[in-house]
């Protein structure tokens, strides 16, 4: 058997890693999928030696770095979770589609993956009119808290685009997968829009296997027709800079205790971006990922 240590860190196993960070296994097609680089049959060459060399483990119809088959039944569950609830996310993208000032919406997390887990919620992913996103999403923010009783399990709005505004500067593995993932669900022209935007994925995913969504035709609801009118203009202006400075002191307030570099990356608020990860998710996830890629690589493994 091959010493563990020559390991080439192969699209496969940059695959695999990235997705043992959240205990998810990989079937055959999904590695196919994220692996640019290799052929069909390299992929499946490859993988065959890795697992001959137990550093990869093959359970039921899955591929993973760890040899459980928990994990195997835990996918099972949490792919079988998300299709249950698939009916009820769609529903309430539509009606977050109606709301003032929204012009795309897409569905993001691990939903977007196929999973959700038995604590998960589902997140969207909102583009919106330029320089009315803040006014967007305190509307948004007050429906759930008001209506929703501020439950975020089917309303969890966390990032927001403006229209015109759709590059993410973030270039690393975890925004890339994110975008690469994304479940779109209205407006078709602006998701085009957003992934040209973002060619810099490419460096990571090949854009030609992205997943063909059914994706609905942006259509003006007459709840913007009757109220947006009423803020386009100066008043309108000058509210959403006011909403952008308000919510991002009162984030400032609520974490002191993150560093300045960590809250521009958590709580990322312009014009036309709003990001509120509170857990700085993003650097928990490439941290864990650069972990196991060095262990991976490392010569005592």
């Amino acid at each position: 058997m091959e010493d563990k240590k020559n390991i080439k860190i192969s699209p496969i196993l940059k695959a695999l890693v990235y997705y043992d960070v959240f205990d998810y296994p990989l079937n055959l097609e999904e590695i196919l999928t994220h692996c640019k680089e290799l052929s069909s049959n390299e992929i499946k060459q490859e993988l065959q030696v890795f697992v001959s060399q137990y550093i990869v483990f093959k359970i039921d119809d899955f591929y993973s770095l760890q040899n459980d088959k928990t994990l195997s039944k835990n996918r099972v569950e949490g792919n079988l979770r998300k299709e249950e609830f698939t009916e009820k996310a769609l529903k309430r993208a539509k009606l977050i589609s109606k709301f003032p000032y929204v012009r795309g919406v897409l569905i993001s997390g691990s939903f977007s993956k196929g999973h959700m887990p038995k604590d998960g919620d589902v997140d969207y992913f909102i583009i919106t009119k330029n320089n009315r996103l803040w006014l967007c999403r305190t509307i948004l923010i007050l429906y759930k808290k008001i209506f929703l009783f501020n439950s975020r399990k089917f309303f969890c709005v966390n990032y927001f685009l403006g229209e015109n505004d759709l590059l993410i500067d973030e270039n690393n593995i975890f925004t890339a997968t994110e975008i690469f993932t994304l479940q779109p669900v209205f407006n078709k022209e602006l998701y085009c829009k957003l992934i040209e935007n973002n060619s810099w994925v490419e460096d990571y995913y090949d854009i030609s296997n992205l997943k063909k969504h059914k994706i609905n035709d942006y259509r003006k609801s007459w709840i913007q027709s009757l109220n947006e009118p009423v803020f386009n203009n100066s008043f309108g202006e000058l509210l959403d800079k006011y909403l952008m400075k308000r919510t991002l002191s009162r984030w400032s307030k609520k974490f002191p205790d993150l560093p300045p570099v960590d809250f521009e990356i958590a709580f990322k608020s312009t014009r036309n971006v709003s990001k509120h990860h509170p857990s700085n998710f993003q650097k928990k996830i490439l941290f864990a990922y650069n972990d196991k890629i060095n262990k991976l690589n490392s010569p005592n493994v």
